[in-house]
């Protein structure tokens, strides 16, 4: 009888470790997804604080170069895409070409030395200044997210719990725009 105990025991204990292991499999991979996710939502957070700020500083830009119709016009016009952007992909192309826009404006602002030394201006460079670096620091942690998510996926055991979860979709990388090396050239 002893060696029937034994076997039953060690058949249980068998049974309960693969069980706590397709458990954590199964658990793990959603908790990468869900990394994923809220740190698409941290980038979100800092695009949306960018959009929030540009009003303001194309307002105080506009009343020192009112002849920049179109830079404006375009900022404008990217600000209400990026409202309307219903998938992430939608809005990382958005933020890209908003933010060589913003260079643009920025490089504007540097041809009229009044505009440069008034205080509002300077605060809000400073603060847009800010917020592109949070935006570049989340953009990084969000990348972060999808590798690790994208490559346990890509394992073994890890592409069998993706499954098992529903979760078989690739998480997209925030990519550079090719035309980003390129420094924004204003001419008057």
């Amino acid at each position: 009888m002893k060696p029937v105990v034994l076997v039953l025991i060690i058949l249980a204990v068998v049974v309960i470790a693969l069980g706590g292991w397709l458990i954590r499999g199964l658990n793990y991979v959603v908790v990468l997804d869900e990394n994923v996710n809220q740190s698409w939502a941290q980038v979100e957070n800092q695009l949306q604080r960018r959009n929030d700020l540009i009003p303001n500083l194309v307002n105080t830009v506009k009343g020192y170069a009112s002849y920049e119709q179109e830079t404006f016009t375009r900022v404008t016009e990217l600000r209400s895409q990026w409202g309307k952007a219903a998938t992430p992909g939608e809005k990382m192309a958005t933020a890209r070409e908003m933010g060589g826009v913003l260079s643009r404006l920025l490089l504007v602002a540097e041809n009229y030395p009044e505009l440069k030394a008034n205080q509002n201006f300077l605060t809000l460079q400073s603060q847009l200044e800010g917020t592109e670096n949070r935006i570049a620091v989340e953009r990084r942690r969000y990348n972060q997210a999808v590798l690790a998510f994208n490559a346990y996926k890509r394992t073994i055991f890890g592409s069998l719990f993706a499954r098992m979860r529903g979760l078989t979709k690739p998480a997209v990388y925030f990519e550079v725009e090719e035309g980003a090396r390129v420094v924004p050239e204003v001419k008057f």
